[in-house]
C-alpha cells in the first residue's frame, strides 16, 4: 500500500499522528545535535581546563569562556567568576549552576514522554472509530454482499490506525531513552568533574593562603 493510500485509510486520527512524528523527529534532531556537540568537545575541554588550573587558573578561565555553549563550562565559570569566595560559597556555586543546567539537559523530555503516551491512545481511538464504522456498515443478511467493501474499508481504518499509533510511541521512546541515558550520564560527569575542580581550589587557596583566582 502506497504512503498517501495508508494515511487516507488510518481515518482522521492520522492527522494527530502525523503532527506528533513530525515534532518528534524535528526535536529529536535538535537533542541528537546536542548531545554530539557534548560528547565530541565537553571531556576534552574539562580535562584540559583542569590541567590548566593547576598551572594558571587565568589561563582556565578564558578557556571556559571560549567555550560557554557546553553545559559544563557555563558550570566552572559561574564559580570561578565569584569574587574571592571561601571553599564552602565555590562549592555552593558549582551545585548551584549544575542545578540549573539540569532543565537544558532534561529539555523537551516532557514533549517525548507525551508524545509516547498519547499516540498509543489516538491508535486506539481509530481502531474503535474504525470498528464503529464497520458495524454501521453492516446488516444482518447481508454478508458477503454490497456493504462488505464498507466493513472492510473499517477494518483496514482500525488496524492501520493501530499499528501508526504503536510506530510513533515506539520510535519516540527508542530515541527518549537513549536522551535519559545521556542525561544521567551527564549528571554523574557533572558531580565528578564539579568535584575535581573543587579540590583542587581547596588545595591552591590552602597552600597559597588567599584567593587562586577570581574574575575582575
Amino acid at each position: 500500500m502506497e504512503l498517501g493510500n495508508w494515511f487516507a485509510s488510518g481515518g482522521v486520527v492520522m492527522l494527530p499522528l502525523l503532527g506528533f512524528s513530525i515534532l518528534a523527529v524535528a526535536l529529536i534532531i535538535e537533542r541528537i545535535a546536542f548531545w554530539m556537540r557534548v560528547a565530541h568537545r565537553q571531556d576534552r575541554l574539562v580535562r584540559d581546563v583542569l590541567a590548566l588550573y593547576k598551572r594558571n587558573p587565568q589561563t582556565a578561565f578564558l578557556r571556559l569562556q571560549e567555550n560557554l555553549d557546553l553545559p559544563m563550562a557555563r558550570i566552572f565559570l559561574a564559580a570561578l567568576e565569584l569574587d574571592r569566595p571561601n571553599p564552602e560559597e565555590f562549592r555552593l556555586a558549582l551545585e548551584s549552576a549544575a542545578q540549573a543546567e539540569i532543565p537544558l539537559l532534561k529539555r523537551f523530555n516532557t514533549v517525548f514522554e507525551t508524545i509516547i503516551s498519547l499516540s498509543p491512545l489516538l491508535g486506539l481511538l481509530g481502531t474503535v472509530l474504525g470498528l464503529i464504522q464497520s458495524f454501521a456498515s453492516l446488516k444482518v443478511g447481508d454478508i458477503g454482499g454490497s456493504n462488505t467493501v464498507s466493513v472492510s474499508a473499517g477494518v483496514s481504518e482500525a488496524l492501520i490506525s493501530t499499528a501508526s499509533g504503536l510506530a510513533v510511541a515506539i520510535f519516540t521512546l527508542l530515541f527518549a531513552n537513549t536522551f535519559r541515558g545521556l542525561y544521567l550520564r551527564q549528571v554523574a560527569l557533572i558531580q565528578e568533574y564539579g568535584g575535581q575542580l573543587e579540590l583542587l581550589y581547596r588545595r591552591r587557596s590552602e597552600q597559597q593562603g588567599v584567593t587562586p583566582y577570581a574574575s575582575t
